[in-house]
């Protein structure tokens, strides 16, 4: 006994040796399976159990079978060897489930080896996938599994090949001849995956029309509905979404502006302090090759405002002045200086005359050197632009 639960061969061996005594009949497999967990060591060797009951044999990485050309290793009371039906599969569920329910530890690594084995697809006939399908859209179904195992379908060398949409099509018609639409998009939406399930195909097909038309020609327009409907959302609440930043903005705006001419205060004067309230509004990551691009998105929904109070050449070279200041007194904004001037140009925030001023004779002290070598190539680029506009006003 000590060997049989220490030896993974002889585990094995156990397994292929029962399942072939116990022949087609799965209440006899199951009822094997049962009593032989009290003495063989199943939470060590669950990848094992779990490879043979569906694929007959231990599996490789990759999912070749390791005991292929050896019969007596193998066993055809699988999964894999079942009849391509789904009353058959159904039947070959109801011992995983009968398992799991008495070894309930065994449920976790239940669900890592279907992950497993979706990522080993390729390796699978195209009856072995649709039988694994089958299965795991009827254990998706009753509650065996998590929506979360589809995630591996995602994998990119699977999705290239049309193997992950056309593996997703049998999961689902499995599932919904168990339940229904709505079960499967609620489980879906529980995973957060209802926004994911375009990345079921190559980047040039993730588009709603290409899944709506293979879906609803593979007999799912419940699921290509959803998939619309999930889309048509998504884009209303960022619509929503840019709306309320908008009458936020403008209300500060307009209490920014009251402010203003109650207390007599000059445009370069608020310029400062909108930048300083701008940047204490956030709390800013630790890792300088990730402060840039939440710097920038950031200021980006702030633009509009800036440009609000950047009318007049002094208040722009003021916020250059301050966000020159700021880089370098924080110094993992050292690199996103120039980023952050390019972004402000862009937005209108920044003048090209304002820019070169400050370049060539308004820039502060801290950090002089560094930021204006960061800004060269694009003041060039600016002067140039300025000479073409030039020469072309002269031909003119």
């Amino acid at each position: 006994d000590e060997k049989e639960k220490f030896e993974p061969t002889v585990f094995r061996d156990t397994i292929v040796q029962g399942l072939n005594e116990a022949g087609s009949d799965l209440e006899a497999i199951a009822k094997f399976l049962d009593a032989t967990g009290s003495r063989l060591d199943y939470r060590r060797y669950a990848d094992t159990l779990f490879d043979i009951l569906v694929a007959g044999s231990m599996l490789a990485p990759g999912g070749t079978r390791i005991d292929d050309n050896d019969k007596t290793k193998m066993t055809n009371h699988c999964v894999f060897f079942a009849d391509e039906d789904h009353d058959a599969i159904r039947n070959y569920a109801q011992v995983f489930n009968k398992l799991i329910r008495r070894y309930k530890y065994l449920e976790k690594a239940f669900e890592d080896e279907i992950k497993k084995l979706l990522l080993f697809l390729k390796a699978f006939t195209e009856t072995e996938q649709t039988k694994l399908a089958m299965l795991s859209g009827i254990l998706l179904a009753n509650g065996t599994l998590p929506a979360t195992i589809l995630t591996s379908l995602f994998t990119d060398n699977i999705v290239k090949e049309g193997i992950a949409a056309s593996f997703a099509v049998k999961l689902f018609k499995a599932w919904m001849a168990e339940k229904d639409a709505n079960s499967v998009t609620s489980a879906l939406r529980k995973a957060n995956l209802d926004k994911r399930l375009l990345e079921l195909f190559p980047a040039n097909r993730q588009n709603v029309d290409h899944f709506a038309k293979y879906f609803t020609e593979a007999g799912l327009k419940e699921l290509s509905d959803f998939l619309r409907v999930q889309q048509s959302l998504g884009t209303r609440k960022e619509l929503q979404k840019e709306l309320q930043e908008l009458y936020f903005l403008l209300q500060v705006v307009l209490y920014v502006k009251e402010e203003m001419k109650r207390n007599e205060l000059p445009e370069p004067a608020v310029i400062g302090l909108l930048w300083t309230c701008v940047m204490n509004a956030v709390e800013w990551n630790k890792k300088e090759e990730l402060v840039a691009e939440q710097a920038l998105k950031h200021l980006k929904q702030y633009a509009p405002l800036l440009a609000v109070f950047s009318t007049q050449g002094q208040s722009e070279l003021i916020l250059l002045q301050k966000v020159q200041e700021y880089c370098y007194d924080n110094i993992h904004f050292m690199k996103a200086f120039q980023k952050i001037v390019v972004l402000f140009y862009k937005a209108d925030v920044l003048s090209e005359e304002a820019i070169l001023k400050w370049y060539k004779e308004a820039h502060v002290a801290k950090g002089k050197s560094v930021f204006l070598d960061q800004m060269k190539k694009f003041v060039e680029w600016l002067q140039n632009a300025e000479e073409e506009s030039e020469s072309e006003g002269e031909e003119n």
